[in-house]
């Protein structure tokens, strides 16, 4: 944005002075004339001038002491809170005979944000990756999106996928494999059929009313979209003008006023409307863990990457464990209960492939 800002600032200078030459050259009719107006011009050419340069000078240094100083910002944030590209081979000296588990969030982690939540593809570079990953070590997905659009997302049957930030939990259709070749059990009935665990199930009746009535309630707000993600209820809000903002957010909290058995959280431009239960996405890692056996085990390592606010539970139950490496995705910095940090997908992509290049070269 402020590449944009400095070079429309320039632009419409140069096209200033372009238009300032065609009047001039228009003056030429006569040399009386074009003296008196060429003395006339070259006044007003000369303070236009000393304006317009100043105005260079202060833009253009104003840009570059904003951009240092994001930029020491930021270098001081990644103090703190290391990048795991540059840590990599120390975090995995420290998995020597350890079992790594990979947890993944979607938008913002393995997808760029879009402006349209239909259109957050992700790479066949990065679905490539997180396919190799699952090859060679349990890997689950946890998306605030529902579990199927998720899944549809990603196309990938090697790996859990848990939806509606860990409320809609289901094992994969192919055996999940340890590090160590080992198959761990999935979920299953008693019928060998897999089945999801959701804990917010007897909310489903009042989250589709619900559903009804913030569309009704948001319907004439331009740009703003309600996403039904099954056990919760996403409202965009990343194309919608900023002076409507404070009016979209009142109609949200009058129909929550009314329903005080959800509750709602800002992420980037969405606000997150879920069942008011102690459930979240550090609970359903707490799940996994616990139905691949592994909850009570000292030499397992979980790896969890996210960019989301609601990433933060999953980050405060590794921390709590004292085990395994908590990344956080950004590029700005931000408070965090992660331990480790990288800056947006293309990092989370490279930090991915070289973890399934170390465990292929282990072999």
């Amino acid at each position: 944005m402020k590449y944009i800002f400095l070079f429309l600032v320039i632009f419409k200078i140069i096209k200033r002075r372009l238009t300032k030459l065609q009047e001039t050259m228009g003056f030429q009719t006569s040399n009386s004339t074009k003296r008196i107006a060429q003395s006339i011009f070259k006044a007003k050419e000369d303070s236009i001038d000393a304006h317009e340069n100043s105005l260079i000078q202060r833009t253009t240094k104003n840009f570059i002491d904003n951009t240092q100083t994001n930029t020491t910002e930021y270098d001081s944030w990644v103090v703190r809170y290391p990048s795991a590209l540059n840590s990599f081979d120390t975090l995995m000296k420290a998995a020597t005979e350890k079992r790594i588990i990979v947890f993944l969030d979607y938008d913002g982690t393995l997808s760029p944000i879009v402006n349209d939540p239909d259109r957050a593809f992700m790479s066949d570079e990065m679905r490539a990756t997180v396919f190799e990953v699952a090859t060679y070590f349990p890997t689950a997905i946890i998306s605030g999106r529902s579990r199927d659009k998720v899944k549809d997302f990603v196309k990938l049957n090697n790996l859990y996928y848990a939806g509606s930030h860990g409320m809609d939990i289901m094992a994969p259709s192919m055996p999940v494999r340890s590090s160590d070749s080992k198959d761990f059990d999935i979920v299953r009935n008693t019928n060998d059929i897999e089945v999801p665990f959701q804990p917010a199930k007897k909310f489903l009746p009042a989250i589709r009313e619900l559903l009804r009535k913030l569309e009704n309630e948001i319907k004439e707000i331009k740009g703003a979209m309600v996403e039904d993600n099954g056990f919760c209820i996403s409202v965009h809000f990343r194309q919608v003008q900023e002076k409507d903002y404070d009016v979209l957010e009142e109609k949200v909290k009058s129909v929550l006023e009314n329903n005080p058995q959800f509750c709602s959280t800002e992420g980037k431009k969405v606000m997150e409307i879920r069942p008011s239960i102690k459930w979240n996405k550090g609970n359903a890692v707490e799940y996994f863990l616990d139905t691949l056996g592994l909850s009570s085990c000292t030499d397992i390592l979980p790896v969890y990457i996210g960019d989301d606010r609601t990433d933060e539970d999953a980050f405060k139950v590794i921390q709590s464990r004292e085990q395994g490496y908590p990344i956080i995705v950004s590029s700005v910095p931000r408070e965090t209960n992660a331990l480790y940090s990288l800056r947006d997908p293309s990092e989370v992509l490279i930090f991915l492939s070289w973890l399934a290049k170390w465990k292929k070269a282990s072999y």
